[in-house]
């Protein structure tokens, strides 16, 4: 039951959204435009701003969903931290996408909703704020998911037990990792803004993140 529980977490967290609201809205591979990446920020620049919050939603329903369930069915907190880290990983190497996914930032909020609701708020506040400031997501993203653990190590055990700790470093550095092509961009000055709007038409290459 527990292995299944997990796989059903893995499955959850790999459903990619963006893909999906791209078919529904515009019948195009969002793959195929922007940055190439099926995460929020993509989808918002190439599809607009209902389409990208409406996966945003979705992914971070996605990872909610997964600790909710397996705290609902009585797992322990091991047990509940792993499926939220397969949620976090099926977004990212995705099955359905062989193995391939997006940056995880929203599917990892989600978890870290159904895990600290106060921190996850903390770290989306910071996000927003840095957003707003510096219109560059990825700074935003690195930044907010960075923020995550050290707040959980200076939380009490009891609401963020060892686990908990574990999974925000575990997610905290598979964001990182995956926004390497941003950092490059940032160090040569070119990654893109949030604003700057993507025309449907088959992009050249990598230019954005998310």
């Amino acid at each position: 039951m527990q292995y299944l529980l997990l796989l059903f977490c893995y499955l959850l967290g790999a459903i990619p959204f963006g893909l999906i609201v791209g078919k529904i809205a515009k019948g195009i591979d969002i793959r195929e435009f922007g940055s190439g990446n099926i995460g929020f920020t993509n989808v918002l620049r190439t599809l607009g701003p209902g389409p990208g919050f409406v996966v945003m939603f979705l992914d971070v329903a996605k990872g909610f969903v997964a600790v909710a369930v397996c705290r609902m069915l009585g797992m322990n907190d091991y047990m509940i931290v792993t499926g939220g880290i397969l949620s976090i990983l099926g977004h990212s190497f995705s099955v359905f996408l062989r193995f391939a996914g997006g940056r995880s930032v929203a599917t990892s909020l989600g978890v870290m909703i159904g895990l600290t609701p106060v921190i996850a708020a903390v770290a989306f506040g910071i996000w927003l704020v840095l957003v707003a400031l510096t219109r560059i997501v990825s700074v935003a993203s690195m930044v907010a998911a960075a923020s995550v653990p050290v707040m959980m190590f200076f939380w009490s055990s009891q609401h963020a037990p060892l686990p908990y700790k574990i999974i925000a470093i575990v997610a905290a550095a598979l964001i990182i990792v995956k926004h390497r092509p941003n950092i490059i961009r940032l160090l040569n000055g070119t990654e893109s803004r949030l604003g700057q709007r993507v025309k449907l038409e088959h992009s050249e290459g990598n230019t954005e993140n998310e």
